[in-house]
């Protein structure tokens, strides 16, 4: 069968929701109380009543209270940003270098934030050539200070069901952005979110154009493009390409196969996370 889009939008477990409050509950202890809290959790972690795992997700909740958005956001020079005014081609090239699911749409002129584009909205668009207009299909913008607690905007998170927030400093200047999953990272390590690009195992931008989550399968990537890789060690694209370029690839690194080139658009110090495919001829 051939899966082109994969949307994991199921109901939550009863394991994450008993997860949800037991950390909600470690973030809401009053301070006088948390020395407590710690005690008791230690003395569970000695006595095998909790993991090492548990243990350190509940020790970096209550760490949680104490540390800012500033800490923990994307700083402004990093961030990866859509402008009012971007041609189609411009918005495409934006989606496909980055892989991100989530851009702030920025206004130069007025130096303000407009609002937030999801790449889910954007990509159906420009695969049928359709003229883009962005106030009709970007969000609203979540814009918080940057002395904001990260306890707090994770509870705004979800109490409003957005992901993303600008940050701003004292002066009301961008100075950064911070995600669900920066924060959630704190506790967890470190996750994909469930809306993003990274769980749709293969997009098509164009008529040439697509991208690939780097855990794509071998056999679903051979039968979507009528090609044989030969390759029976790996079970991934991702896979594929380390071993072909001996390395672990960097964004930029790419490989021809056959017709199709293959190029890193998303990775980590680990992994890779998103591939772009072209179909050349």
């Amino acid at each position: 069968m051939n899966k082109i889009i994969k949307n994991k939008e199921d109901a939550p477990s009863s394991f994450y929701q008993r997860f949800r409050a037991f950390v909600r509950n470690i973030l809401f202890i009053k301070p006088k109380n948390i020395e407590d809290v710690t005690e008791v959790l230690e003395s569970s972690l000695s006595s095998d009543i909790i993991d090492e795992v548990a243990f350190s997700i509940a020790e970096n909740a209550i760490k949680l209270r104490a540390t800012s958005v500033k800490e923990i956001m994307i700083p402004k020079v990093e961030m990866v940003n859509i402008y009012i005014d971007d041609s189609s081609e411009k918005l495409l090239e934006t989606v496909i270098e980055s892989g991100h699911s989530r851009y702030p749409v920025i206004n130069e002129k007025k130096k303000k934030v407009e609002g937030i584009l999801l790449a889910k909205d954007l990509l159906p668009l420009l695969s049928i050539n359709e003229e883009v207009n962005l106030d009709s299909i970007m969000r609203d913008a979540k814009v918080v200070p940057e002395t904001k607690r990260a306890d707090s905007l994770l509870e705004e998170f979800k109490k409003d069901k957005s992901h993303l927030a600008v940050v701003i400093d004292e002066y009301g200047e961008i100075c950064g952005l911070v995600t669900i999953e920066d924060i959630l990272e704190e506790l967890v390590g470190e996750i994909e979110d469930e809306h993003d690009i990274d769980d749709l195992d293969l997009i098509q931008v164009s008529e040439k154009e697509f991208i690939a989550d780097a855990k794509i399968e071998i056999d679903e990537f051979e039968e979507k493009f009528e090609i044989n890789l030969n390759e029976s060690s790996v079970e991934t694209l991702g896979g594929y390409m380390t071993k072909k370029l001996g390395i672990l690839p960097k964004v930029g690194d790419k490989i021809i196969v056959e017709s199709i080139e293959l190029v890193v658009t998303a990775a980590d110090k680990r992994r890779i996370k998103k591939i772009g495919i072209s179909i050349i001829t």
